[in-house]
């Protein structure tokens, strides 16, 4: 899992709004950092930073909500919600997926075929939730939420 990035200048004097504004930018900008192969289905890691990054600029959003305008936060913290939603419900079946794969070997050889009609399924929903969340990540789409998000920090700054 990615580590968080620090916040440069972080600083207990400055104002509220400040502080907020320097956190949500580098928050934002580890969710954007992790989009890339993000519909990968082999490598399964990629998308579990980004969605570890939703929920951190989530918790950041909503910490510092009376920083931003409040029509303008709810709005993108919906689309942030509605992003780690769609991340959350590939995420489960990457760990499902991964779980089973490692009974295998300890598998009673009678009771392996039905583990690997499992893990198929599995991987059908896995490949349905890849499908569902593709809009989510297409660059347009999060190109917006950057705009949206650089708005608010902008916004807490002045």
């Amino acid at each position: 899992m990615a580590r968080p990035r620090e916040v440069p200048g972080f600083d207990c004097e400055e104002p509220f709004a400040i502080a907020a504004a320097r956190v949500v930018e580098v928050r934002a900008a580890e969710l954007f950092a992790h989009s890339e192969g993000v519909l990968d289905l082999d490598d399964v890691e990629r998308l579990h930073d980004m969605r570890v990054a939703t929920r951190r600029l989530r918790a950041a959003l909503e910490v510092f909500d009376s920083c931003f305008p409040r029509k303008r936060r709810r709005r993108a913290l919906k689309r942030v919600k509605k992003l780690a939603d769609a991340l959350g419900e590939r995420r489960d079946r990457d760990v499902a997926i991964e779980f089973l794969g490692g009974l295998e070997a300890e598998t009673p050889q009678a009771d392996r075929a039905g583990l690997a009609a499992l893990v198929e399924r599995l991987r059908a929903e896995q490949r349905q939730a890849n499908e569902a969340l593709a809009p989510y990540v297409k660059p347009k789409r999060l190109k917006k939420l950057r705009r949206r998000l650089l708005e608010l920090v902008k916004e807490a700054k002045a």
